[in-house]
C-alpha cells in the first residue's frame, strides 16, 4: 500500500490498484475550508493521471462524509469566495464546482461512501460519484436552501441524470434533510448498506475483475452519450469499441473468460480515456 498526503485534509492511499480517498477534518465533520478544496482538485488530477488505478473509493473520517461549506473559515479571507467562483470560461468548471465534476474525468469508477452527515457542499462531492453506497441513517441534504442560496458545486449534472425534476426541485427548494433510505427511494443514492465501507470494497473488487478499458470507456462513453443525440453515441460506441479491440486489456480478458481454470492473467495499464 501506497500512502499519499496531498494536503493533512485528505489522505490517498492505493493498495491492489484500488485508491481509497479519505476526508481528514474530522473535528470539524469534514467541512470544506479552501485548503480543502485544493487538496481534492490536486488528488482528483492526479488520479486522472495514474492509469494503473483502476477503483475509487471515496470516505470520510470521524462521524460524518462532509457536512459542507466550512463558512467561518471561508469567509475569513475576502477573496476566498472570489477563488470559489472564478472562471475563465462559463462553459468550464470553477474551483467549487470542480470538487464535484472532476471525479466524472477520471477514467476509473469513483465510489462514494457516505455515512452520517452529506449536506450541501458534500453531497455536491458525492454527486460527482459513479456510485454512492450510503448507510442507511446518513443524513442527506442539499442544504443550500438553508442559506439563501442555490447549488452552485456541479451537482445539478447528475441531479438531472438521478432524479425526477419535481424530486430534485423539492429537495433544493425546501433543503429537507433525507435518511439513506430515503435517498434510496429517489434514487439519489446506488445502495444503502449497514456496511457501506465493505460493500463499495465488493463493487471495486468486483469491477477490478473486468477490463480497465473496457471499464475507462464505458464510463466516458454513458458520460458523454447520455444526454447526447443518438448519431454522437452511436459514434462514440463505434470509435471506442475499435480503440479497445485493438488494446491488450481486451486480448488479457477474453484470456482469462476461456481459461478461467487456470491463474488469471495480469491486466496492463489501461489506455488514455
Amino acid at each position: 500500500m501506497t500512502n499519499q498526503n496531498i494536503d493533512k485534509s485528505i489522505e490517498l492511499q492505493i493498495s491492489d490498484n484500488i485508491a481509497y480517498v479519505s476526508f481528514n477534518r474530522a473535528k470539524k465533520h469534514n467541512a470544506l475550508d479552501m485548503a480543502m478544496f485544493y487538496a481534492i482538485r490536486e488528488t482528483i488530477n492526479d488520479l486522472r493521471r495514474n492509469r494503473s488505478i483502476r477503483a475509487v473509493i471515496v470516505t470520510g473520517k470521524g462521524e460524518d462524509f462532509c457536512s459542507g461549506l466550512d463558512i467561518k473559515a471561508v469567509m475569513k479571507s475576502a477573496k476566498a469566495p472570489l477563488q470559489l467562483l472564478f472562471k475563465w470560461l462559463p462553459w468550464h468548471a470553477n474551483l467549487a464546482q470542480y470538487v464535484s465534476v472532476g471525479w466524472r474525468k477520471i477514467p476509473a469508477p469513483v465510489i462514494m461512501v457516505i455515512h452520517g452527515r452529506c449536506w450541501g457542499g458534500g453531497l455536491q462531492i458525492a454527486l460527482g460519484g459513479d456510485f454512492r453506497i450510503a448507510s442507511p441513517d446518513a443524513s442527506i441534504a442539499v442544504m443550500e436552501a438553508r442559506w439563501g442560496l442555490i447549488p452552485d458545486m456541479g451537482g445539478t449534472l447528475a441531479l438531472r441524470e438521478l432524479l425526477s425534476l419535481d424530486n430534485a426541485k423539492e429537495l433544493a427548494m425546501t433543503g429537507e434533510t433525507i435518511s439513506g433510505e430515503q435517498a434510496l427511494n429517489y434514487g439519489l443514492v446506488t445502495h444503502v448498506d449497514a456496511n457501506p465501507s465493505e460493500k463499495a470494497l465488493q463493487l471495486a473488487r468486483a469491477i477490478c475483475h473486468q477490463s480497465p478499458d473496457a471499464v475507462a470507456a464505458t464510463k466516458k462513453l454513458y458520460n458523454k452519450s447520455w444526454w447526447s443525440k443518438p448519431g454522437f453515441a452511436l459514434a462514440r460506441e463505434s470509435y471506442y469499441q475499435i480503440k479497445i479491440l485493438l488494446g491488450r486489456n481486451r486480448k488479457i480478458k477474453s484470456y482469462n473468460q476461456l481459461h478461467q481454470d487456470e491463474k488469471p492473467r495480469e491486466f496492463v495499464n489501461r489506455q488514455n480515456w
